[in-house]
């Protein structure tokens, strides 16, 4: 079990829209990600720990619909939400600003594509120096081998790789 402490530690949802939930992922799909990830949210909202909601916004690509394009559910208000231009969710963002003003230390990331904007995120957040979870169960990428790949190879490098059944979160 990984013990969470809600005062210190954010939870970090990449990229949870529509249009990239719709996407073939793997080794989950895109509703699997999204259900486990709300529940998540869930957890850390109940134990008063912040929610960040990632959603990239790119002007002018056409598969791009108008307004956040969140999944249902992922968001509430309450939530911190950060808009990102570039693979990563620091870069261009005040997603460190935020984090600091709530004293966090620690980012538990979940989100797609694990390979991409869960990995670019990651590497930024080590470089700010945050302690890094990533909750594989709650990730899927574009194919099972780059969500592999990024979980055994390269995130454990950056952080502990966990289940979401492993967190523990105050009641």
């Amino acid at each position: 079990m990984t013990e969470i402490d809600p005062r210190r530690t954010a939870l970090v949802l990449v990229d949870l829209m529509e249009r990239l939930l719709a996407l073939p992922l793997a080794p989950r799909t895109g509703d699997e990600v999204a259900e486990r990830a709300a529940g998540l949210a869930r957890a850390f909202r109940k134990a008063g720990a912040p929610v960040v909601v990632v959603r990239v916004e790119r002007p002018g690509p056409a598969e791009q619909p108008p307004g956040s394009g969140l999944r249902a559910g992922i968001a509430e208000p309450g939530d911190v939400e950060v808009v990102k231009r570039t693979i990563g969710a620091f870069h261009g963002t005040d997603l460190d600003a935020q984090l600091r003003a709530r004293g966090v230390t620690t980012l538990v990331l979940a989100g797609v594509a694990t390979s991409l904007g869960v990995e670019s995120t990651a590497r930024a957040a080590a470089d700010h120096g945050y302690e890094l979870l990533f909750v594989e169960d709650a990730m899927s990428a574009l194919t099972a081998e780059e969500h592999r790949a990024s979980v055994t190879l390269d995130m454990p490098r950056l952080g502990r790789v966990v289940t979401a059944a492993e967190l523990r979160l105050p009641a």
